[in-house]
């Protein structure tokens, strides 16, 4: 026979019955394989919740960023040599990036070069990067005046330029910089926007470089070539040597972080062919993905074990009020026993019993659980306005965690409840069906 007959068939009113001799003692049953369901649900969804805004975080220092850079050839290698040395990604490397990575939501050009920033009698020695509108975004700029730059700063190679917060501070101490101009070798710059303070990025293994913002001046890419071009002229003891680079890097956006490894290797089967001297090096963030994955798998299996003890307290409620009924209803067996009931029956029944008492604690902990968001939500609210000072010293990953409910976190701690209903409500089953006929007979 089918075990899930065996133990359904029959099922009815009979058990709720039987269980509502004592509403009381069964609701508080109810109560505690429900709060045990809600949590799994609870706990799971504010794993994923805190998992997303950690993921979230991480993303926000780039780890859904491909890094591609030119690099160098070594000096031995163009040691005594006069003439210009072509090296590098290229112009033609991005447009290729472009047409056939489907996985590339963006691709920013980026052309670096050092040089001397000029206002009246002050100097500042910095980096020069031509880039395009999308660089802020992408490397978390933030404007604290005036603008970034422009698409039509970049198609009108306008003499534009934004300043890095230190860059405005050296070179205007006490004057507002916007709509001043700047020199940079022989051109002027207008400034149309000045950035907020922006840290630098600490190199993480090998997977991302350090990167320092403090001393940039920001110029449309266009602008760069058409004024300072691709080539870069170094005297040495009365000899030349030219370095022709038409872009230091490229910084790609994947459509996704899961797409992020996938489309580094693509990347470099597009580029080897055009590059046998393999004179670029692409930039993957691999420790930020795996910390991000191991992160969210820690949150998710810490609450889940919390969550399933709770359901395991649920279960040993069963047990407890099953052994009690089993001693309470001795006369009751004895007679379906001397009417000619089976060990089975007896055992069915109380199974039947527990299974109920497991799936309506199931089914209220499932839809307690389901209101997990709300509830979080209108909780922090409350929180918000009884201790407002206490919120905001909170980080904000706990401010702004939105709990999102796991879709398979439903029908696993629903099954989970209804299987903890039948392995504790095994034993107290097994004593009432063992009960010796004549002996529950004289029970009193």
């Amino acid at each position: 026979m089918n075990p899930l007959a065996w133990l359904v068939g029959g099922f009815g009113w009979s058990s709720l019955k039987a269980l509502f001799l004592h509403p009381l003692r069964s609701m508080l049953t109810i109560l505690g394989v429900a709060i045990g369901v809600a949590s799994v649900i609870w706990l799971l969804a504010i794993g994923e919740g805190i998992g997303r805004a950690v993921q979230k975080q991480i993303e926000g220092l780039g780890a859904d960023n491909i890094i591609v850079r030119s690099i160098k050839p070594p000096a031995e290698a163009t040691a005594g040599r006069d003439g210009v040395f072509p090296y590098g990604i290229t112009r033609d490397d991005l447009a290729r990036i472009v047409e056939t990575l489907p996985t590339v939501k963006r691709a920013v050009p980026i052309r670096e070069v050092r040089r001397e920033f000029r206002f009246l009698d002050r100097l500042v020695d910095g980096r020069m990067v031509g880039c395009t509108p999308e660089y802020a975004e992408l490397t978390r700029l933030e404007i604290d005046r005036g603008r970034f730059l422009s698409q039509a700063d970049c198609s009108d190679r306008q003499n534009v330029c934004v300043l890095s917060a230190e860059t405005a501070e050296k070179l205007f101490p006490f004057e507002d910089p916007l709509g001043r101009a700047i020199k940079i070798e022989r051109d002027y710059y207008q400034v149309v926007g000045v950035l907020k303070p922006r840290a630098p990025s600490a190199g993480i293994g090998g997977s991302l470089e350090a990167q320092d913002f403090s001393r940039d001046v920001y110029v449309p890419i266009e602008t760069l070539w058409l004024r300072v071009g691709d080539l870069v002229i170094t005297m040495r003891s009365g000899s030349f040597q030219g370095e022709k680079i038409e872009l230091s890097q490229i910084t790609l956006q994947a459509i996704d972080v899961a797409h992020v490894v996938e489309t580094a290797e693509i990347i470099k089967a597009t580029l080897t062919p055009h590059h046998p001297a393999l004179d670029y090096g692409i930039t993957v963030p691999l420790e930020l993905l795996e910390r991000a994955r191991a992160m969210r798998l820690m949150f998710m299996l810490f609450l889940g074990i919390i969550a399933v003890i709770s359901l395991l307290v649920g279960g040993i409620g069963i047990m407890n009020i099953m052994l009690a009924t089993v001693t309470e209803r001795t006369k009751e067996i004895g007679i379906r026993r001397a009417l000619g009931a089976k060990q089975s029956d007896i055992t069915r029944q109380f199974l039947r019993e527990t299974v109920t008492l497991s799936m309506l604690g199931g089914t209220a902990g499932v839809l307690a659980g389901l209101a997990c968001r709300p509830a979080i939500n209108l909780m922090r609210w409350g929180i918000e306005q009884l201790m407002p000072h206490a919120v905001s010293t909170l980080p904000d990953i706990i401010r702004t965690m939105e709990p999102t409910v796991v879709n398979w976190s439903v029908p696993l701690a629903f099954g989970i409840s209804v299987l903890v209903g039948v392995v504790f409500g095994l034993y107290p089953a097994i004593q009432a069906a063992r009960l010796d006929p004549i002996d529950a007979l004289r029970n009193e």
